[in-house]
Order: structure tokens, then C-alpha cells, then sequence
């Protein structure tokens, strides 16, 4: 499988090393594409193998040797360039899948999908206990709730808190920043908050699925839990991430979880729902 990279950030960083070491399985890395070119090309001369460093997507999406693109840079790069991918011909990896906050982008996409013999893969990201919740929903599911509790130190920056006028600095007890559907969260902590959009497509729907975001001086860590309840019974599933050290606001977790899910497209043994 050849694979082209949109975004070579953190989450991109990880991800390119990993299929360089032989680490995602039966991949080869082609392309390293970034806005920032500069980005790319210093992430590219890093690794063992030579890659080449696209001047724009369109030059990815010529080259029909490329069968995969992963993104992993924006909510914005999925509304960019995704649908252009899939007509293409090319599988799509979708790290950003905030950007399905969009009804009309995901309903776009999904057309596309039923016209076209190609395919979108969500990685589980910084959370667990998606599988359950999948198998779940075949059946009734009530309630599905994601509480995230992350450091002050990780919502810094973000647009939404700064105009709530809360002071992260300040901050010395758990103190809820947002508490509403997943589908107001996720364009509201576009880099954080991605995961509530995989359990809301997974579940019941980014309307229903209901979110909460704490930032909490008393840990030093990102926390997911997620709570479900239907016919299946009941779940309680907590994830304690540590947060990348290059970016607080990432979970190393969600990293992970894209290079098994690149290994998973190249093996014939796989395991869970």
C-alpha cells in the first residue's frame, strides 16, 4: 500500500516515522505534503527512506500509484481536499473527523462513497471503548456521553475559552468550559475534541451524543470518559492519556491508534469489532 501524509505535525510526525520503521505494516510512504513546506521537508530529511515532498495536493492526487491519504492535519483539510481524494480513486484516512460537524460535508462524502468503490477510515483516536459502543447501536443505545477532562495548560490558545474570558492561569479547581451536543463541540475545540465526533458516528449521532469539557488543574494528564446505556446494558469506559509533549492538547493515544490503523488495512488477521 503507498500512502501520501496531508500534515506533518505532531500526529503526521509519529505517523511517518512509524510506517518508516516498518512499524504499520506492509507501507510504503510517497508523499509528505504540509502548507507549511518548510514542515515537511524537515520531517522528510529525517527519515531513513526517501520521500517526496508534494508542492500541493493536486500533485497527490495525480499520482495513481498513491492508494491511501491520511490526513492528519485540520478540520479545514478535510472540508479541502477530502472529497477531491475519493473522486480521485483513493482511500481516505480521516484524522480531523471534527470536520463531519459539517452535515452537509459528511453527507457529501458519504454519497460519494456509495458512487465509488472507495473508502474513509476513522482511527479510534485518543479513546476506548468505541468497539463497544458500535456494537451497541445495533440495538437501542439511550444515552452516550463523553466527559474530557484535560490541564488548563491544553485549552490555551483556544478560541472559545478566550471568549468565555476565562483565565487558564487562574484556573484552580475542575471548572467546565462546555457542556452540550458533540456536534456545538466540535468546531469549538477543533484540535481537542475530535474524538466526540467518532463516538457520535459510531453511536447515536453528533445531535444526541452529549459532551462535557472540564479543564482540571488537579491532573496532569487528558482523561476520556464515556458513558452508554441501552439494551446491551450499561458502560463506563475511562482512557488516562498522556498528552504529547510536543502538543498538549494531543493525546499520544490518538498517534497510536492511526498507525494500527494503518496496519490493520495490510493484515488479514484482525481482531475487534
Amino acid at each position: 500500500m503507498r500512502v501520501a501524509i496531508v500534515g506533518c505535525g505532531v500526529i503526521g510526525g509519529i505517523l511517518a516515522r512509524a510506517i518508516d520503521e516498518g512499524r504499520a505494516g506492509d507501507v510504503e510512504l510517497v508523499y509528505l505534503f504540509d502548507l507549511d513546506g518548510e514542515k515537511a521537508r524537515r520531517l522528510a530529511d529525517s527519515l531513513k527512506r526517501r520521500v517526496r515532498v508534494a508542492g500541493s495536493i493536486d500533485e497527490i492526487v495525480r499520482d495513481e500509484a498513491v492508494n491511501l491519504v491520511v490526513e492528519a492535519a485540520a478540520p479545514s483539510a478535510v472540508k479541502e481536499y477530502g472529497e477531491k481524494v475519493l473522486m480521485a480513486g483513493k482511500d481516505l484516512m480521516v484524522l480531523s473527523v471534527g470536520a463531519f460537524h459539517d452535515q452537509e460535508l459528511y453527507d457529501r462524502i458519504v454519497e460519494i462513497l456509495r458512487e465509488r468503490d472507495v473508502h474513509v477510515y476513522i482511527p479510534s483516536g485518543a479513546i476506548s471503548g468505541l468497539d463497544a459502543v458500535k456494537a451497541a447501536a445495533m440495538e437501542e443505545l439511550e444515552v452516550v456521553e463523553l466527559v474530557t477532562r484535560k490541564p488548563p495548560r491544553a485549552f490555551k490558545g483556544n478560541r472559545y475559552v478566550e471568549s468565555k474570558g476565562i483565565d487558564l492561569d487562574k484556573v484552580t479547581r475542575p471548572t467546565v468550559l462546555f457542556e452540550g451536543s458533540a456536534r456545538e463541540a466540535a468546531p469549538l475545540f477543533p484540535k481537542g475534541i475530535n474524538v466526540a465526533l467518532s463516538l457520535s458516528l459510531a453511536g447515536i449521532g453528533a445531535d444526541r451524543t452529549k459532551v462535557k469539557v472540564i479543564a482540571d488543574p488537579t491532573i496532569n494528564r487528558n482523561v476520556h470518559e464515556i458513558h452508554a446505556k441501552g439494551s446491551f446494558g450499561r458502560l463506563l469506559c475511562v482512557t488516562h492519556n498522556y498528552p504529547s509533549p510536543e502538543n498538549p492538547e494531543t493525546s499520544y493515544l490518538a498517534a497510536l491508534s492511526a498507525v494500527r490503523t494503518l496496519r490493520n488495512l495490510t493484515e488479514k488477521l484482525r481482531i475487534g469489532t
